[in-house]
């Protein structure tokens, strides 16, 4: 009898997979439902409790103000434009770092991290020294009659700069990991650049963009910080869907401001499914390539 099987034998509580008690095991399991439940559960079932109390009539009809629709309309349009410029400026960005070496490789690579390191709020601060009234372009701006601050442009560009390492991110570590030899056959059987991009890079990594791209809408439509600085909180204009929430709470029209609000919980279910499943599929397609290589 083996030292290992003695162990087993001679302490029944203990997992197969690991040396820890099953007690152990089962108390850190329950910390972690209990803190699920306490932070994310209770919160997410309050937020629909609340917009529904009153009824499911006063809970459509707060979501069919004018006010409303024109948040939930700029909301999408934000995402709309900011999470098609990110996904082309992702894909660029990791190909080039991961499949070629230049000057300034690093560089890039820090200045794709630079909105995880700075507030949303100091970027929404420099987009208004930039291009606000007073801000370096702001003269020529207004002798243009162009307007990005306070502005649905601005808007956007706030949104592009908080959204735009995810899709990058996603992108990088899975590209270095495939490597470059598909590019090189492609190119040595006479493959152009383009046909190499469409026809070998995007098919090898397809799961890893599109789960770049639903972290990328959702950080786009949840957004506050930045959007809350260039905006001007202008309602039925500026307003996205946490900017009305938070007008609507501090107005005490709660019913209404809940009800905004589960339309984002609602949009961030839907964001959390999608990344579950492109979370299986992937893993799914790379046990299916492990098994097909070893067999």
């Amino acid at each position: 009898m083996t030292a290992a099987v003695a162990l087993h034998i001679a302490s029944p509580t203990r997992s197969a997979s690991t040396d820890e008690p099953v007690v152990v095991r089962w108390l850190l399991i329950a910390l972690a439902l209990s803190f699920l439940t306490l932070f994310l559960f209770v919160p997410l079932a309050t937020v629909f409790y609340e917009a529904l109390r009153k009824g499911v009539g006063v809970y459509f009809n707060a979501l069919q103000e004018e006010d409303a629709l024109s948040a939930i309309r700029l909301t999408l349009i934000a995402a709309a434009i900011s999470v098609p410029a990110n996904l082309v400026f992702g894909v660029a960005a990791a190909w080039a770092i991961a499949k070629f070496e230049f000057r300034g490789k690093s560089l890039l690579i820090t200045l794709i991290d630079l909105p995880f390191a700075v507030s949303p709020v100091i970027s929404g601060l420099i987009y208004v020294l930039l291009f606000g009234a007073q801000g370096w372009f702001g003269p020529w701006l207004q002798a243009h009659d162009i307007r990005i601050i306070f502005a649905v442009p601005g808007i956007v560009l706030a949104t592009t700069f908080v959204t735009f390492p995810f899709v990058a991110r996603e992108l990088i570590p899975l590209m270095q990991a495939q490597g470059s030899d598909d590019e090189e056959a492609a190119v040595i059987l006479g493959a152009s650049g383009w046909q190499t991009l469409w026809r070998v890079t995007l098919p090898n990594v397809k799961w890893g963009l599109l789960y770049g791209v639903i972290l990328c809408n959702a950080r786009a439509m949840g957004e506050f910080g930045a959007v809350s600085v260039v905006s001007g909180h202008i309602r039925g204009m500026t307003n996205t869907m946490p900017l009305h929430v938070e007008i609507l709470y501090n107005e005490y029209n709660f019913a209404a401001a809940f009800a905004v609000a589960s339309v984002l919980a609602l949009l961030a279910l839907v964001t959390l499914a999608a990344k579950t499943f492109v979370e299986w599929h992937f893993g799914h397609e790379n046990r299916t390539n492990i098994q097909e290589q070893e067999t």
